[in-house]
């Protein structure tokens, strides 16, 4: 009984790497898919992106009969409201202008709580809102102007980024289902193979961290699509390398499975 016991240790075993190959596969599978999903609406920013880019101002002969909708459109109201308010976990400057005004004049928005027109906009002042299709482009009065944020321009490039954040994870669960496969396999058939690499906190710096950090310092560095180019180019100079050294970081030596002398011995010792 103990030996069939001890011979029924390396194939539970495999067993178990053949689980954890198949949990890596579809956990790649699940970040691919995520992946995919983020990258479809690509092509509809991109086409945004590049009509935002080439609007004139409404009423100008390069305007066309796009008036009102694919042309830069300039909105006055007065604001019957300016202060600092909480959005999320940030502080903005909130304007409100009193209605009646055309859409998207109508909605609050939210200015750089430490700029110029946090200063200067009082309520009953004139404001002056610049809009494409139903985007808040810029805020003006007197003379300044401050542009708003999450401008169609930055879609396109924020998707394309979180594309890349979701392929890289899938890549190294490919990797890893690969590496549990083999091992299984080889343990099945008695062969030697590498231990599985342990996955602590301080390998997590090279595969995962490293490559975030790319993308984010790119993205503060430079701007849209020469970020996400940028992004690339670090991650194959840069995070790709440490992912490797950190992969190989403090391996064992290559071991192989017990004998059948040693398994015989190890059953012996147990029963006694």
């Amino acid at each position: 009984m103990a030996v069939q016991t001890v011979e029924q240790v390396w194939p539970a075993r495999t067993g178990k790497t053949w689980l954890r190959a198949v949990a890596w596969a579809l956990l790649g599978l699940v970040l691919l898919a995520l992946s995919a999903a983020s990258s479809l609406p690509v092509p509809e920013r991109v086409a945004d992106e590049k009509a935002f880019l080439g609007a004139q101002p409404c009423g100008s002969r390069a305007a066309g009969g796009a008036a009102g909708w694919d042309c830069m459109r300039t909105i006055r109201g007065t604001a019957a409201s300016a202060e600092r308010a909480r959005s999320g976990k940030a502080t903005v400057f909130r304007v409100q202008l009193q209605a009646p005004v055309p859409a998207p004049a109508g909605r609050p928005m939210h200015l750089d709580a430490h700029g110029e027109l946090s200063v200067l906009i009082k309520p009953g002042d004139e404001v002056e809102v610049t809009t494409w299709r139903n985007v808040q482009v810029a805020v003006s009065h007197d003379g300044v102007s401050e542009t708003l944020p999450g401008l169609p321009d930055e879609k396109a490039a924020m998707l394309a980024g979180l594309t890349l954040a979701g392929v890289w994870p899938a890549i190294l669960a490919f990797i890893a289902a690969f590496g549990s496969a083999r091992r299984a396999r080889r343990s099945a058939t008695g062969r030697s193979f590498t231990p599985r690499v342990p996955f602590g906190a301080a390998k997590c710096v090279g595969v995962v961290a490293a490559p975030l950090a790319a993308g984010f310092f790119a993205g503060r560095i430079w701007d849209a699509w020469t970020a996400v180019a940028m992004t690339v180019a670090i991650w194959a100079l840069i995070a790709l390398p440490a992912t490797i050294a950190a992969l190989r970081w403090d391996r064992d030596r290559p071991r192989t499975p017990p004998s059948a002398t040693a398994q015989l011995e190890a059953a012996h010792s147990g029963a006694n």
